[in-house]
């Protein structure tokens, strides 16, 4: 791309020149051929976008062909315009410094070679001016005013070609740091999963136990009082929560094998979560409202409602008397937006929002549960932001696109 912007620029300046020396210093030049250079140099512009719109990269032999092309360009130029006397001979070195940014070592040689060979010709070999009768005496005073002219070209496009190319470095250093950071993040959480799937094997023998015992405790006369049923009821709750987490991380492990993917819709999956959510948790404090409009089939998603359980349990911690659950469609995307009346957002929180153990709870292994949320929502395509509301308390919304989410059509009887 910075190639074609500079020929871009080369062409300009090449028909202004022309038309000064031209028609300013009435000066015949041969403007048919040197025309038709420009219309290649133009050609091959724009064939040179064409070609990036169907890769991303270029390798170093186009580069090299084009830069090529430059030079024999440059040269056809000077040829028919006084060849070595021609003060813009000093392009060449704009054309070398090109080469030795953008090329390997073999041929960034290349493009010297052909530019010194360019040049040696040129003095032998060139179409002479044909100087009008009133310049002649003024020749040496036009080349100066030429060189002062090229020299300032030179280093205007120099500098506008070393800035380019940092920004181009910078936007690269960048993007490394990012795939480092999302290789760091996805290492982190597979080393979890690990762990996860672990402690989820361990975690089932005991829980199935803990079931067993407080169904004979219900049995007991002893404990047979209304409290303490009421209690007992509340236990087995808990324990049949905590199976149920062990077996969606067990099947999101690929333990349980044979589950076909259930298929259902969007507002179904919400009014779902809703109802689970409430249900699993003592205090009845969530305000749901669902205006996402028109039902989009999909599929159900075991990891998608775990993070909406998630945030609701982070907002609930942070805000136990009230909890807002608010879902819309904004185009062809899912809002999920989780709000909550306490303190808030510290800055510091904002600015790390989705970082692995960054969180204001102060204890061990804090902030792991936003961090698997932006994760897991960015491995959906979609995105995660935070912030904190006018009115008190903070919100999380997630932006999910519905093309990774929607039932893929099939044809009848596939």
């Amino acid at each position: 791309m910075l190639l074609i912007q500079l020929r871009w620029i080369a062409v300009i300046g090449q028909i202004a020149a022309i038309a000064v020396v031209q028609y300013g210093l009435g000066i015949e030049l041969p403007l048919a051929p040197m025309l038709l250079v420009i219309a290649l140099l133009v050609a091959l512009n724009l064939a040179s976008l064409g070609g990036l719109r169907h890769r991303a990269e270029v390798g170093s032999r186009a580069l090299l062909t084009v830069l090529i092309v430059d030079v024999a360009a440059l040269t056809a130029q000077l040829y028919l315009s006084g060849g070595a006397t021609n003060p813009f001979t000093f392009l060449y070195l704009l054309q070398i410094t090109i080469a030795a940014v953008l090329l390997d070592a073999w041929s960034i040689w290349a493009v010297v070679a052909l530019a010194v060979g360019g040049f040696a010709s040129l003095t032998v070999l060139y179409r002479p001016l044909a100087l009008p009768p009133r310049l002649a005496g003024k020749l040496f005073a036009l080349h100066i005013a030429g060189m002062l002219a090229c020299f300032v070209l030179d280093a205007a496009l120099l500098v506008v070609f070393v800035i380019l190319i940092m920004q181009n470095l910078r936007r690269r250093d960048a993007r490394l740091a990012a795939l480092r950071q999302h290789a760091m993040e996805e290492d982190h959480i597979v080393r979890m999963g690990l762990l996860a799937s672990g402690a989820a094997h361990e975690l089932g023998t005991p829980l199935a136990l803990l079931s067993v015992v407080l169904g004979d405790w219900r049995r007991m006369r002893p404990l047979a009082a209304p409290e303490m049923l009421q209690e007992i009821d509340e236990m087995q709750a808990a324990v049949q929560r905590c199976k149920s987490i062990v077996s969606g991380i067990l099947k999101s492990s690929g333990e349980a094998r044979g589950d076909a993917p259930a298929v259902t819709t969007v507002n179904t999956f919400l009014d779902a979560i809703g109802t689970e959510w409430r249900l699993s948790r003592s205090e009845p404090t969530l305000q749901y409202r669902n205006a996402f409009g028109e039902d989009v089939p999909i599929v159900s998603d075991t990891a998608l409602k775990q993070i909406v359980f998630n945030v609701l349990d982070n907002a609930l911690e942070a805000s136990p008397s009230w909890v807002a659950l608010e879902a819309e469609r904004a185009d062809d995307a899912l809002v999920l937006r989780v709000s909550d009346r306490g303190a808030g957002f510290a800055p510091e929180m904002l600015e790390n929002f989705g970082k692995p153990y960054r969180s204001s709870k102060g204890r061990p292994g804090g902030g792991l549960g936003l961090f698997l949320v932006v994760n897991v929502v960015r491995k959906l395509g979609g995105t995660v932001s935070a912030g904190n509301r006018p009115e008190g308390g903070a919100a999380v919304t997630l932006n999910l696109p519905l093309a990774t989410l929607k039932v893929e059509d099939r044809s009848p009887g596939r």
